[in-house]
């Protein structure tokens, strides 16, 4: 979606997490249809122009094949947690692609690694459904997008200057078998409610901080469950 800034992969499998045990090895291309990790990853990268160029985020999304039943005959496919060494493998061979050197890519990739204490937190008694980020805005801006882009909303449109993501969200209290079909088919627009989430702050004069809120499509306070 070029208008948005968006391109990403279909669900595919990493065969390369196969044993390479010696059935495998002897009788190769044979029976390789027959094997699956049981394993499948999605990978969406995001564009996005400033005013010092142009900046590139890489998010992965996994689903594990999981069995379930008395007779072990339930297949379900559950989501398994976003794998940050995949994403930075993925930037640090764009960043190789497009001229970095490649220890000079993983050097810079290791020096943003957070680690430590929360830093973000629920905002109580708030008009609006309001997170705090200890994070200047461009920051703040940068790890909202992505943590957008690692749970599955799907971002309709962004306007930087204003701070503002407009998002389409689908209530998770759906059934199981509704939100396999939510991954596997993005065309759920119908039964999607849209916000807005809202950056604010993150300035000097506010200690540096952030504070994200959750409004309705129109710019309301979300004050529902939902929000």
């Amino acid at each position: 979606d070029p208008t948005a800034g968006v391109l990403e992969t279909d669900w595919a499998e990493n065969r390369a997490k196969l044993p390479q045990d010696l059935l495998r090895r002897t009788l190769g291309g044979l029976i390789e249809g027959l094997y699956d990790t049981g394993e499948r990853d999605r990978f969406r990268t995001r564009v996005e122009r400033t005013a010092a160029g142009t900046e590139i985020t890489i998010s992965h999304r996994g689903l594990l094949e999981v069995v379930g039943g008395q007779q072990k005959d339930d297949l379900r496919w559950t989501v398994r947690p976003a794998d940050p060494q995949l994403e930075g493998e993925f930037l640090t061979r764009m960043m190789v692609r497009l001229g970095s050197q490649e220890a000079t890519a993983r050097t810079q990739l290791a020096a943003t690694a957070t680690a430590g204490a929360p830093k973000a937190r629920l905002l109580e008694a708030q008009a609006t459904p309001s997170v705090e980020i200890d994070d200047p805005f461009d920051r703040a801006w940068r790890r909202v997008g992505l943590a957008l882009d690692r749970t599955g909303f799907t971002v309709e449109d962004r306007n930087r200057s204003d701070g503002l993501y407009f998002v389409r969200y689908v209530d998770p209290n759906a059934t199981e078998a509704g939100f396999f079909k939510r991954l596997f088919n993005s065309d759920e627009a119908g039964k999607a409610q849209r916000f807005r989430i809202a950056l604010l702050g993150g300035t000097t004069a506010t200690g540096g901080k952030t504070v994200l809120a959750v409004q309705t499509g129109d710019g309301t306070p979300a004050n529902n469950p939902v929000g």
